[in-house]
């Protein structure tokens, strides 16, 4: 039995005009099938795509050409506003520096989206307490982002992504500002995190090593998908 796929792009076109005269093609006629509950990584050097691929994937830029299906619908048709409350609902971001709120405790920076989103304040902390757990900081979640080290301030941002419940986890060089223990630690939470909550992980990353947990890898090269395994 094939696994189900929750997002699928099709011939996805961007280009930026860089002058008046200069167009740079970004991503050319790629497509990408991402099943469900799995972990998929993207690979490759800088400047081959991987960036812009992911933002298109999670609503965050729309493509010039070509079709973004989560679960068979196409997303890009939504408004802005659709889609804005569509990336709310289903879709956490991680990125490669983790922008929580300095003056907040990670309990209450993973806390906020949920608030956001309508949860009591009470209903909002019980979920973060699990998340950060499941995260390995249980015991850190009264400290602010300056008494944590970068590899704790990475796992609250990914607990954080996780807190409103969403399909999809997107990850942007979630690893790029680690050194390769706290990578390592990473990797094996969101290993973990899949498991425990059943989620699906698109990881874009030039890190070899964090490719290896992947159930699926796909590598670019100047804007095309050059090797799928």
């Amino acid at each position: 039995m094939s696994d189900k796929i929750i997002l699928t792009a099709e011939n996805i076109y961007k280009s930026y005009q860089t002058t008046k005269s200069v167009k740079l093609d970004v991503l050319k006629s790629v497509s990408i099938s991402v099943p469900e509950n799995k972990i998929s990584v993207i690979v490759g050097a800088s400047g081959a795509g991987k960036s812009t691929l992911l933002h298109i994937l999670g609503g965050l830029d729309r493509p010039d050409n070509g079709t973004v299906l989560f679960n068979d619908k196409n997303i890009y048709d939504l408004s802005d506003d659709k889609l804005a409350r569509f990336r709310n609902e289903n879709i956490g971001f991680v990125f490669q520096f983790h922008h929580l709120l300095p003056e907040f405790t990670a309990l209450e920076n993973v806390s906020i989206p949920q608030m956001i989103s309508g949860k009591t304040f009470d209903a909002a902390k019980k979920y973060s307490m699990q998340l950060l757990e499941a995260v390995g900081l249980s015991d850190r979640i009264n400290h602010k982002p300056a008494e944590l080290s970068g590899g704790e301030q990475q796992r609250v941002a990914v607990a954080r992504a996780l807190s409103n419940d969403p399909s999809i986890i997107l990850a942007d060089e979630p690893t790029g500002n680690l050194d390769t223990a706290n990578s390592d630690i990473l990797s094996k939470i969101i290993v973990d995190l899949k498991e425990k909550f059943q989620k699906t992980f698109v990881i874009v990353t030039h890190n070899f090593d964090l490719a290896k947990v992947a159930d699926s890898t796909f590598e670019m090269k100047d804007g095309v998908i050059i090797n799928r395994d």
